[in-house]
């Protein structure tokens, strides 16, 4: 049994985001919540968010343990790209790219071998 929970268009690059989402991967979900709270990056605060989410979704709709459950698959997709332009000189313009990204975290109960 798994539980699942999706953030769309979150305004940080998915490149940064998967370095993030590298240290959750495969973690209980208690040791999870405790790297991204002490981990330095801006994409921490909300995966932290979007795991807590995931994590009530498990307990309320799926009647799991949450002390017997882990991250079983976290990933990042690239969302809506914004485009802005930036005035350079002899009157042309650069295209800036505002990269947006599409977390997903799905937790799984621990199951046990007899």
């Amino acid at each position: 049994m798994t539980a699942k929970a999706e953030l769309k268009s979150l305004r940080i690059s998915p490149r940064k985001v998967g370095v993030v989402l590298d240290l959750i991967r495969n973690k209980p979900v208690e040791e999870a919540v405790a790297i991204l709270r002490h981990t330095p990056k801006a994409a921490s605060e909300p995966i932290g968010k979007l795991l807590k989410s995931a994590m009530a979704n498990a307990e309320n709709n799926n009647n799991m343990i949450l002390s017997e459950c882990y991250v079983s698959e976290c990933f990042v997709g690239a969302g809506t790209t914004l485009k802005r332009i930036r005035p350079v000189s002899k009157g042309r313009a650069y295209r800036i790219l505002k990269r947006t990204s599409n977390i997903t975290i799905e937790i799984a109960e621990k199951v046990e071998e007899k």
